[in-house]
């Protein structure tokens, strides 16, 4: 996990504790400046609303100065992407701004108002959005073949940690769902009714073909588009269902809260997956190749800026 989502991930705890609590925005202030980064100002003003968003998203303790830094390298990315026509508009960040309520599961207006509870301002938070997205898009854009990842790598680090092969054989299934709708609060019978009609149709469907033709003319049952899923993505039960079905046909009927629910397998190919280990791995690659080249950036362009402290 980044730095990045590991910060995200705190806020949204802190913020929805902050909902809990009543309050109003922080007041307007005199601003003095503090330090002019290619002659755009960071206040004393700025360096307080910055610190108190650190300490809602729970970082450790930092000075003044770490604040400063903080904001010194902002402003740099924000220039540096300007260098590059990286510049999210206002809509960019507002989208953003809008994910992370969603994720909260709060409206946006809600999210104001737990940092306004806490003296912060939307602005505050929406400027350290701007700054994370411009510079992923930068180091991403920029340097894509330096982070590339080689599988041999990655094949020699999983071999390294516990022996476990870089791939193993699975199989990779094209399936499509289906329900025969049972109203809720129907009787047991008419449960059991349609179960007995979804063995029926069991015995009848031998392709996906004939499913589509049936499932989309039949009252009170849906047919799903299709989708496509591999061993490593699926449960070890349901592997063994699809593993036991013949391809073109149904798996058992299964009650659900929508009813009736069946799949059924249109094809079921042989295919070398990924093991969930080699995926970690290659994760956790990327992620400490991603954090060195991005530190080494920051640091040329931070080393050109010109920073003038008052």
């Amino acid at each position: 996990m980044t730095t990045t989502l590991r910060v995200h991930r705190l806020l949204l705890i802190a913020l929805g504790t902050a909902l809990l609590l009543t309050g109003g925005a922080a007041p307007s202030r005199a601003q003095t400046v503090v330090v002019m980064v290619n002659g755009e100002p960071i206040t004393d003003f700025d360096i307080e609303q910055r610190s108190k968003l650190d300490a809602l998203s729970g970082l450790k303790s930092q000075s003044r100065q770490d604040v400063i830094n903080e904001l010194i390298d902002e402003k740099v990315k924000i220039k540096e992407g300007k260098k590059y026509g990286v510049e999210p508009g206002v809509s960019d960040i507002d989208q953003s701004y809008s994910g992370m309520a969603q994720r909260m599961r709060i409206t946006t207006d809600q999210l104001t108002k737990s940092l306004e509870v806490k003296g912060i301002r939307p602005e505050t938070l929406k400027n350290r959005m701007r700054a994370e997205m411009v510079w992923t898009s930068l180091v991403r854009g920029r340097f894509k073949e330096q982070l590339q990842v080689g599988e041999r790598d990655v094949a020699a680090a999983v071999q390294a940690q516990n022996g476990e092969k870089l791939q193993i054989e699975g199989f990779e299934y094209k399936m499509q769902p289906i329900v025969l709708i049972v109203p809720h609060g129907s009787s047991q019978a008419a449960t059991e009714a349609r179960k007995k009609e979804a063995e029926l149709y069991r015995s009848r469907i031998t392709s996906c073909d004939e499913a589509n033709s049936l499932f989309r003319s039949t009252p009170n049952a849906a047919i799903r588009e299709s989708v496509t899923k591999t061993t490593a993505d699926l449960p070890e039960a349901l592997r063994k269902v699809l593993d036991d079905t013949q391809v073109g046909h149904l798996t058992p009927p299964e009650i659900t809260k929508q009813g009736i629910e069946m799949v059924v397998l249109c094809a079921r190919n042989s295919t070398m997956i990924d093991t969930p280990k080699r995926r970690e791995v290659r994760e956790k690659m990327y992620g400490e190749k991603y954090e060195k080249t991005s530190k080494r950036y920051l640091a040329e362009i931070r080393k050109a800026a010109m920073i003038e402290y008052r």
